[in-house]
């Protein structure tokens, strides 16, 4: 699928945090499919949610090295536009819990597929090979995404 196929389908996406980290540590092979996925996002191509689970679990990295990139790396997620921070509430624990327990994932992935189907996300852009979609939720991995060429 290409990025162009993507936004056709879904009006709104979920990120992980993968994509994120990605794109902000500049990895060479998936830096790029999520840079061309951001870059869509900033067009307004499709809109995207990100959950705050997934923030934190993008900022722990930095985090652990220096506090200060903490800041940074919060200052960029937040500044692109068209992506939305999606805070946990407490009325997405039993859909949470629904898709741990059916899908037997971890729990802060099925927080993260509980806060994309709130916020009204239809697709799932991850690396994670171990999450399915379901009806409710497709699941894009992010090196099937076909990017253009570099200019």
């Amino acid at each position: 699928m290409t990025i162009d196929e993507l936004c056709e389908r879904h009006r709104r996406i979920a990120v992980d945090a993968n994509v994120l980290i990605y794109l902000l540590e500049g990895d060479e092979g998936w830096g790029r499919a999520a840079r061309a996925l951001m870059k869509a996002v900033e067009n307004g191509r499709v809109a995207a949610v990100l959950s705050a689970l997934g923030l934190a679990e993008v900022l722990t990295g930095p985090a652990r090295d220096d506090l200060a990139h903490v800041e940074r790396y919060n200052d960029e997620i937040r500044s692109i536009a068209g992506l939305k921070v999606v805070p946990f509430e407490g009325g997405l624990s039993p859909d949470a819990a629904v898709i741990r327990g059916v899908r037997r994932i971890g729990l802060s992935d099925a927080v993260h597929m509980a806060t994309a189907r709130a916020a009204g996300a239809t697709a799932f852009v991850t690396n994670d090979r171990s999450l399915r979609s379901s009806t409710k939720l497709a699941v894009v991995y992010l090196d099937d995404l076909e990017v253009e060429p570099a200019a």
